[in-house]
C-alpha cells in the first residue's frame, strides 16, 4: 500500500530564535537544518529498500522557502526532482506573527490546544482557524491521493511541510486522539506516515512512535510550530 510521509523542514533561524514565523516565504534554513535534510535524504534512500531511484515515489514541498530548501537538499541526495505545492503551508500567526514572547507563545498554545479539544473555529488573533487550515490543506491531500496513492502505480508520496498544520492535518485525517498530537513533538525533518487503504488514512508512525499511538493523560500542551 502507498504512503503518505508528511515531512517536516529542517531547523530555520527563526527555530533558533523562536520567532513565530508563518507568513510566506519565510526564513531559510540554518546550515544544521540543511544538514538535517541531508541526513533525512541518506536515511531514506530507496535504493536500500531495492526500489530504483526516483521510481517509487513522489516529492514535493510547500511553498515556504525552507520547505522548498529541504526538499531540494533531500532530491540532490535521492537523484529525484521536487516539485512545490500551493496550500499546504504553516498555520497562519496573524497578530502573532514575528514575536518571540512568552506571550504570544502561550496565545498560538492556547487556540491550537483549543483546535485539538474539538473547537475548530477558534481563531489566531489576525489569523486562522483550524477549519481554515483544513480548508486549503485537505483537497491538496485529497487530490495526492488520488493521483499518486491510488491503482496499480500507486507511489509514495514525500510533501515537506511544517510542525503544526501536519500534526493537526494528520490528527484529522487518521483519526488520532487529540491528546497524543497536542503533546507529542514533531522535530525538525522528522516525518508523520499514513497509509492509504480503501480510502482511508491509517497511521504508521509518528516521529519516532510506531503506531498504535496510545493516549496521553497529561493536560494538552501543543508545541508551537515549525
Amino acid at each position: 500500500m502507498a504512503r503518505l510521509y508528511l515531512v517536516r523542514h529542517g531547523e530555520t533561524t527563526s527555530n533558533v530564535m523562536r520567532r513565530l514565523d508563518t507568513a510566506l516565504p519565510g526564513a531559510s534554513l540554518t546550515d544544521f537544518g540543511v544538514r538535517q535534510a541531508v541526513r533525512y535524504g541518506l536515511e531514506n534512500q530507496v535504493a536500500e529498500r531495492g526500489v530504483e531511484p526516483d521510481a517509487g515515489r513522489v516529492l514535493l514541498s510547500s511553498q515556504a522557502t525552507r520547505a522548498q530548501q529541504t526538499a531540494e537538499v533531500i532530491a540532490s541526495v535521492w537523484g529525484a526532482d521536487a516539485d512545490v505545492v500551493a496550500g499546504v503551508h504553516e498555520v497562519q500567526a496573524g497578530e502573532l506573527e514575528d514575536r518571540t514572547d512568552d506571550d504570544a507563545h502561550g496565545t498560538f498554545r492556547e487556540i491550537l490546544d483549543r483546535w485539538y479539544s474539538g473547537d475548530p473555529d477558534a481563531p489566531i488573533p489576525g489569523g486562522e482557524s483550524l477549519t481554515m487550515v483544513l480548508e486549503r490543506y485537505l483537497p491538496v491531500v485529497t487530490d495526492l491521493a488520488q493521483r499518486y496513492l491510488s491503482g496499480p502505480d500507486a507511489r509514495d508520496v514525500y510533501l515537506v511541510s511544517h510542525g503544526a498544520a501536519i500534526r493537526l492535518v494528520a490528527a484529522h485525517l487518521a483519526g488520532i486522539d487529540g491528546k497524543f498530537a497536542a503533546a507529542t513533538h514533531l522535530a525538525n525533518t522528522g516525518s508523520i506516515e499514513l497509509e492509504y487503504t480503501d480510502g482511508l488514512w491509517v497511521p504508521q508512525r509518528w516521529g519516532a512512535t510506531r503506531a498504535p499511538f496510545e493516549l496521553v493523560d497529561e493536560p494538552l500542551v501543543a508545541d508551537p510550530m515549525g
